[in-house]
């Protein structure tokens, strides 16, 4: 009998994730979103894109200084143990994505903000498991990786089946 080899956990993270976390300590999945945070952190297991960390950065920034804003934007994959795709540096140019790709994401019913992380995703990252997002919702069959990719929110994510958290 051959085991079949379960799959590496990769887990997208969308930047409502990370900004509920820096950003809304009141709002009402603070709690939640924290211990997705801390789940993600501990397993070392989530990718986010250099899209979503410059997003990131951009709405953070009317309440950073630029020394903030930088620090931010260097100790971001240390902080939350995540790996920055295609890379953090400052340096390089932003990935390349044709445009003809970004208008057939687009053709999918996808606001361009997202349509720019799905492409992404496709293009750059098609192994990953999850894609977690609280919109979700924008995201589900709009992805085009593998048949198994589960788009969810971080409490459905920590949410055991068939028992709801509160």
């Amino acid at each position: 009998m051959v085991k079949k080899k379960r799959k590496k956990e990769v887990i997208f993270v969308d930047s409502n994730v990370f900004i509920i976390d820096l950003r809304y300590k009141k709002d009402k999945d603070y709690k939640i979103n924290k211990s997705f945070l801390d789940y993600l952190y501990e397993k070392k297991t989530g990718i986010t894109s250099v899209f979503n960390l410059l997003e990131i950065c951009g709405i953070l920034s009317f309440n950073l200084n630029e020394r903030q804003i930088v620090e931010l934007y260097h100790y971001f994959p240390d902080k939350y143990n995540v790996e920055i795709i295609p890379s953090p540096l400052l340096e390089l140019s932003l990935p390349q994505l044709a445009i003809r790709k970004v208008f057939e994401v687009i053709n999918r019913k996808v606001s361009f903000g997202d349509a720019l992380i799905i492409s992404l995703v496709e293009s750059y990252i098609p192994h990953i498991t999850h894609f977690l997002s609280w919109n979700a919702i924008h995201f589900k069959k709009k992805i085009s990786v593998e048949a198994s990719l589960k788009v969810l929110t971080p409490r459905e994510f920590l949410t055991p089946p068939g028992n709801p958290l509160p």
